[in-house]
């Protein structure tokens, strides 16, 4: 999200003066909601109820659809706040109609009337290698977790994860996959990744045909890291509609966000790549003055 609306300029940062446990993000002209806000039960409500907050039945897709047509249409909202800490609901929060509407989360395609009012839909799909790998890494190294309590809590959400999220990807309009490495056999940790770009044909990007879903689709792939981030203008002068405004916008945009994560792989570069794309879309509507976007 961070690397996506700095594209429109500014550093991404929480309502000033609200809940601390907010979870929205705030730049010049953006603001990010998470959809983690629209859940209609609490940590507690779901231990009872013996759901996910993967499953559909713990969201409130009406509230959601309601508030995010109202942001679109220049109303305010009063969003609810979901609390990591506590998992508990606290109040609400105003969120004012912005230029860009970011809205990030479990379910973002679930509902048919939610999935309608998007602009422009993206799913990140990380292979299953990738995110045991990384959850390993985090939950073993930095939190003191065992390699079984680490599994036990993967195949917990494995079946909502597969019956509730995972189908939502056919319905994006860009899809980055995050994969292992084929170039180091046996690279376990996803430190080397393969990244692909996935995109409906005729939709905003082209380079190799595919088919995803049925769907006519380009493909973009990177295998493996620059060593220095300074040579991905090589790679961006052999690059075509890529939405730039000037020749090594791309370049200049990883190399401002370098400490952000995956600055120097695939998921980097599609995600600048994405970002502009989104700013394409963004331009477009604005000048026929249909405005916020989402």
């Amino acid at each position: 999200m961070r690397r996506m609306t700095s594209v429109f300029g500014g550093s991404p940062h929480p309502p000033k003066g609200g809940n601390p446990e907010s979870n929205t993000l705030i730049s010049d002209m953006t603001t990010v909601i998470c959809l983690d806000d629209y859940h209609s039960l609490d940590r507690n409500g779901r231990k009872k109820e013996n759901v996910t907050a993967l499953d559909p039945k713990a969201q409130n897709f009406d509230l959601m659809y309601e508030q995010i047509k109202g942001l679109k249409e220049g109303q305010n909202a009063d969003k609810p706040i979901y609390n990591h800490v506590s998992g508990l609901l606290d109040p609400p929060e105003t969120i004012t109609p912005p230029s860009v509407l970011v809205a990030e989360g479990l379910h973002p395609f679930h509902d048919e009337r939610v999935r309608d009012l998007m602009d422009v839909k993206i799913y990140l799909d990380i292979s299953d290698d990738v995110k045991i790998a990384w959850k390993i890494q985090r939950d073993m190294k930095e939190r003191g977790h065992s390699l079984e309590s680490i599994k036990s809590s993967i195949a917990a959400r494995k079946h909502d994860f597969d019956a509730y999220i995972d189908p939502q990807k056919k319905h994006a309009d860009i899809i980055i996959q995050v994969l292992p490495t084929q170039l180091i056999p046996d690279e376990k940790e996803g430190k080397v990744l393969r990244v692909r770009m996935i995109q409906k044909e005729g939709v905003k990007f082209f380079y190799g045909p595919d088919t995803y879903y049925g769907e006519e689709v380009s493909v973009l792939e990177m295998d493996g890291a620059f060593d220095k981030l300074e040579e991905l203008i090589y790679v961006e002068s052999h690059l075509s509609n890529t939405s730039t405004k000037f020749y090594g916008e791309i370049t200049q945009q990883m190399l401002k966000n370098s400490h952000f994560p995956g600055s120097t792989n695939g998921t980097g570069l599609f995600q600048t790549i994405t970002g502009l794309k989104i700013r394409e879309v963004y331009e477009q509507l604005a000048n026929s003055e249909i405005k916020p976007k989402v």
